[in-house]
């Protein structure tokens, strides 16, 4: 009974005395590596330069609403202020984040307060996880390229080509009188 007690208390300073080894700080070196899943996180409108390209000075609310869906934010004390926040962090890429602000004066679009904006084709290419290929597929061969094919070296029997019937061995189930 003594003895299990005596290894209760001295198992803990026993394996603290072995996190002091170098094996230890390996575990360390690459604990960075190894994290958790972090999810990505998208919030807002993704407002483009051929989206904002459609919104004209003058404009309707509703037209504006049209081509840019709700804005994010509309503010009680300043209603005639929107604002169209967009964000989207992912883990180990920097944190995208763009506030485009319009504001309206006697039901017209007045003025647009937004960022350099990226295009659809940037926007996509920003969010995207494919990594493009370093050398194209080649899709479509050149009349060069397909007269330096090699031809094929035998050609099909007639006998191969041409379909065959099932081959009977047994004899018909009825007979004609």
């Amino acid at each position: 009974m003594i003895a299990m007690l005596k290894i209760v208390i001295f198992m803990p300073f026993v394996l603290l005395m072995g996190c002091s080894s170098s094996q230890w700080k390996q575990v360390v070196e690459y604990a960075p590596v190894i994290q958790p899943y972090q999810i990505e996180i998208a919030q807002g409108n993704v407002v483009t330069k051929e989206q904002l390209a459609l919104i004209k000075l003058g404009s309707s609310p509703d037209e504006v609403r049209e081509q840019l869906g709700s804005p994010t934010l509309i503010d009680v004390f300043h209603p005639h202020r929107w604002d169209y926040h967009f964000s989207f962090a992912r883990h180990g890429q920097p944190l995208q984040q763009r506030t485009i602000t319009l504001f309206f004066q006697d039901e017209k679009l007045k003025k647009i307060d937004a960022p350099p904006l990226p295009s659809e084709a940037e926007f996509s290419a920003s969010i995207s996880t494919f990594k493009p290929r370093s050398t194209p597929l080649a899709t479509e061969l050149t009349s060069d390229q397909i007269k330096a094919l090699p031809l094929p070296t035998r050609k099909p029997s007639a006998s191969q080509s041409a379909p065959q019937g099932a081959v009977r061995t047994y004899p018909p189930l009825e007979t004609t009188p």
